[in-house]
């Protein structure tokens, strides 16, 4: 049997239900993965992780590079023995520091050379180094070397950007030597619609286990990031998966399932958890403000995460007023359980062919009567009108 096998059960407009067979287990998609940077999602123990249905966890390259070093983590049975998550793991390639330390980085035809945040020192990142660090690693989907552009960014600098991210492909493929661990290419191109198509036709080409959309959640408005997700999956294979990097908002990711996005990132959830927010069906509520102080409701109705099914939205938000960690550490278990939940109530929809309805009552449940625009036009690209 192959390592890396992706089936597409069902189909509801481009909605997908897949199933991912990795060397670490099958995962079903559509999938929310949380993200431990330097191989822990913070607060959380793995066994919680695998309680509330997380499938795959994502760390990051270059803070691993710099701290503890990906020969420790090997010594140390990869990042599945070192952390203690026997699932899945994905490891990006560090392109997303090019543009997130940008003060701190230097770009040329070879590679970058970082400013190390921890302690000034230069740190050269080139595809061939980032996939030498992702095989220590040895998480089961590895990302190829990229430049993130930010946004703004000139077309021709976008254009010049994407050509470079493409030569750092065919480099990252040709460096990798471990066949346990699929290597996924990374489209950019930003919100221009031409470039967009090319750099996703381009990375197609290199006939590779999976494609990931990346340059977008940047910055941009979501009227200008959605088209460039439904551009890109017009264009991306039927049997392979695709990952819209960097998003986690629960709107965005109810919008671009229905476009046909296989999976999903972002710090959001625990991030917003640890500074005191929850996110319900209704949207984002923050736990300091007064008027939860009093309040014996659970965090959100019928969902079934430990924090819900124990604790008054009044106990958190003391938790949150005092300061004290096990408050960062409940909203952030229950904001991942509330994205799983609605990944998997989402592949439940396209599994009976009904995700039009389901996105049409979230949007309803979340917005309102004044559903957004954008909203609105991602679902009629998606078939769901």
């Amino acid at each position: 049997m192959e390592a890396f096998r992706f089936t597409v059960l069902a189909r509801s407009g481009r909605a997908r239900a897949g199933l991912f067979h990795t060397p670490h287990g099958p995962v079903q998609t559509p999938l929310f993965m949380p993200v431990g940077t330097q191989g822990s999602v913070k607060g959380l123990l793995p066994k919680d992780l695998k309680e509330i249905g997380s499938q795959v966890l994502l760390a990051n390259t270059y803070h691993l590079l710099l701290r503890p070093g990906p020969e420790r983590v090997r010594a140390l049975g990869g990042l599945h023995g070192f952390a203690g998550w026997k699932g899945p793991w994905l490891t990006d390639s560090g392109g997303f520091q090019v543009m997130s330390l940008g003060h701190l980085r230097r770009i040329d035809e070879e590679g970058v050379v970082f400013q190390s945040h921890l302690d000034g020192s230069p740190v050269r990142l080139t595809p061939e180094e980032s996939l030498k660090v992702q095989e220590a690693l040895g998480a089961d989907l590895v990302m190829a070397f990229d430049e993130c552009p930010p946004y703004p960014s000139p077309r021709a600098y976008l254009k010049a950007s994407l050509e470079r991210t493409l030569r750092w492909l065919e480099r990252s493929l040709r460096a990798k030597t471990r066949p346990d661990q699929a290597l996924f290419g990374i489209a950019q191109g930003g919100t221009d619609p031409e470039l967009r198509a090319l750099s996703t036709r381009e990375t197609v080409r290199f006939r590779l286990p999976g494609y990931a959309i990346g340059g977008l959640a940047v910055g941009e408005p979501k009227e200008a990031m959605f088209p460039m997700v439904a551009l890109s999956t017009e264009i991306l294979p039927e049997d392979r998966p695709r990952y819209l990097m960097g998003v986690g908002h629960p709107e965005d990711l109810v919008a671009a399932i229905g476009l046909g996005v296989d999976l999903f990132d972002s710090v959001y959830p625990t991030r917003t958890g640890r500074f005191g927010s929850a996110l319900t069906l209704e949207g984002r509520i923050n736990l300091k403000n007064a008027r939860f102080l009093e309040d014996p409701r659970p965090l959100e109705e019928g969902c079934d995460c430990y924090t819900c099914q124990t604790f008054s939205r009044a106990y958190l938000a003391h938790l949150v007023r005092a300061g004290e960690m096990l408050g960062g550490i409940l909203l952030s278990l229950h904001n991942l359980r509330h994205l799983h939940r609605l990944t998997e109530a989402a592949r439940e929809a396209i599994l009976r062919g009904e995700y039009g309805a389901f996105a049409q009552a979230f949007a309803q449940r979340r917005f309102g009567k004044e559903v957004p625009r954008w909203f609105q036009e991602a679902l009629a690209a998606g078939g769901h009108a």
